[in-house]
């Protein structure tokens, strides 16, 4: 008798559990179909195939940009049952890893001009295709385009996003106000002023100064942090300067 009874629990376990499968993937067919609609919409998905288990979609296939790939993950998610998206997708462009380093760091050093640049500080490398882009800067809109632009570069297969966003702080976006005067009005730092790429970059978080990028000597240097040490309220002021000549090396 109880070996009877024993029996029939498990067949009462086991039930709910197969219908539970079977529910799982009821929609997949549903799902791939509208999925391959939604990707047949944009040429530049023509390359890339849907599949879908329980619920989880699976793309793979060719796009020529990384932000095609971003894009294509986007689109499907917004597929009704869509539990999840496995993004197997490749970027067919390709690049060396020194010329797309090059390529993108002349174009992160003029992004956002006349939005206050020179209180950004962003770093890059590229290996094997994946660019990880790094440093601090003011805003969220600076971030947001510093991305933007890695994402759509040709070459770039994968991006890694470690840039840090300064807290608002009034009292931040006062100091920055004054370092620029201070540092670029100063006589001999004038001739940077007039680049657009803003030679030396400010970094200001919670009254803490860093002093970034690359100037022709060590006198200008030097004058660039005597000049941020002077303005009252910085807590700290940190040189990081590089010299044009040791650069180059």
């Amino acid at each position: 008798m109880k070996t009877i009874s024993m029996l029939m629990l498990l067949l009462a376990l086991a039930l709910p559990v197969g219908a539970q499968q079977k529910n799982e993937g009821r929609y997949d067919q549903q799902i791939q179909t509208k999925a391959t609609e939604e990707l047949r919409k944009r040429d530049k998905f023509k390359e890339v195939a849907a599949t879908v288990e329980d619920g989880i979609v699976t793309l793979s296939g060719d796009v020529e940009l990384y932000i095609d790939k971003v894009d294509a993950e986007k689109k499907v998610r917004k597929v009704k049952k869509v539990d999840g998206v496995r993004n197997h997708i490749e970027v067919a462009s390709s690049v060396h890893d020194e010329i797309l380093r090059d390529q993108l760091s002349n174009k992160l050093r003029y992004d956002r001009i006349g939005y206050g640049i020179v209180f950004n500080n962003l770093t890059l490398s590229v290996e094997n295709g994946v660019a990880t882009v790094g440093g601090k800067v003011r805003n969220y809109p600076d971030r947001d385009s510093a991305i933007a632009i890695v994402e759509t570069t040709p070459g770039v297969k994968d991006v890694i996003d470690d840039v840090d966003v300064a807290p608002t702080s009034i009292f931040d976006d006062r100091l920055r106000v004054a370092l620029a005067r201070s540092v670029y009005g100063h006589s001999t730092l004038q001739k940077y002023a007039l680049d657009p790429q803003a030679p030396i970059r400010i970094v200001v978080e919670n009254g803490n100064v860093e002093l970034h990028g690359v100037v022709a000597n060590n006198l200008d240097s030097q004058v660039a942090y005597t000049q941020a040490s002077s303005v009252p309220g910085v807590f700290s002021v940190k040189n990081n300067i590089m010299i044009a000549s040791e650069v180059s090396r």
